[in-house]
């Protein structure tokens, strides 16, 4: 597994480079975990149905997307 990131440095996301990291650290609620776990078994569900095809989805957008749905 590969992790991928960067810095927020307020630039908008597509002027973002992002970097491989060599360690990742939660600061989160139990909620938040919850949805991260949940986040993590909708792409592997997606993983197996797209098969080689799959590329990646990104935590944060799901995230808004949720948030939005709930306004």
């Amino acid at each position: 597994m590969r992790i991928h990131g960067y810095e927020d440095t307020g630039q908008p996301i597509e002027a973002v480079v992002t970097a491989l990291l060599a360690e990742i650290t939660l600061n989160a609620t139990p909620d938040e975990l919850l949805a991260i776990a949940e986040f993590l078994r909708q792409c592997a569900r997606e993983m197996n149905r797209m098969g080689d095809a799959f590329d990646h989805l990104h935590l944060a957008r799901a995230q808004a997307d949720l948030d939005m749905l709930k306004k």
